[in-house]
């Protein structure tokens, strides 16, 4: 229920935007080949690309034996899930948007994804709590993991305004990422989101 969550938030919100091979992955397998991609180009000493290259390969999960395969999480698979979908909450309430219609449109997603009530309420009383960002980078327990972790915030929102680029930014020295890895991050997410047409607000809402 909980990987059937992250994909109802990427459906919703500046999520939506997500295209191509990372639709195909589905939510948390397009957070972790996400991470892993931008950590890969990082590691790498590639200079950061926003745009698709011709012939660029596929978008793939991350490998089964590296840090960003969910079956090495050390807290568990679920438990590790559950933060991430804390982490794509906490980055929609960094602009304070997250009003009544939308948990009601969040609602009607999960009704139609066919959430169980309890994962529903779940997210719905994640929805209603304050933000707690010290619990939040307290559950990514591995250096993969904070990347996922903030992968997972920049899919969330499109930082287009102070609030979502200072709680990125924020959220990014919380969890002790260079600067070069964040840049990296940035572009990839860039590079599987869909552009906002002029006249469209960057972050509709969910």
């Amino acid at each position: 229920a909980a990987g059937a969550l992250a994909a109802v938030l990427l459906g919703t919100g500046a999520g939506r935007n997500v295209t191509g091979a990372a639709v195909k992955l589905g939510g948390l397998a397009a957070i972790g080949g996400l991470a892993y991609k931008a950590y890969q180009n990082y590691k790498a000493g590639n200079a950061p690309a926003e745009a698709p290259t011709a012939g660029e390969p596929e978008l793939l999960p991350p490998p089964r034996d590296t840090a960003f395969h969910p079956s090495q999480a050390p807290q568990g698979e679920d438990e590790f899930t559950l933060t991430l979908i804390r982490a794509m909450i906490s980055a929609a309430k960094a602009d304070g948007h997250i009003d009544d219609e939308e948990r009601q449109n969040i609602a009607g997603k999960l009704s139609l994804a066919g959430i169980d009530s309890d994962a529903e309420k779940f997210l719905m009383a994640e929805l209603a709590s304050p933000l707690d960002l010290d619990t939040l980078v307290a559950g990514a327990k591995t250096d993969a993991q904070k990347l996922e972790l903030y992968t997972a915030s920049r899919l969330t929102i499109d930082p287009d305004t102070r609030a979502e680029r200072g709680y990125l930014d924020l959220l990014a020295g919380r969890l002790g990422l260079p600067d070069a890895l964040v840049d990296h991050v940035e572009a990839t997410v860039s590079a599987a989101k869909v552009p906002v047409k002029a006249g469209t607000s960057p972050n509709p809402r969910w």
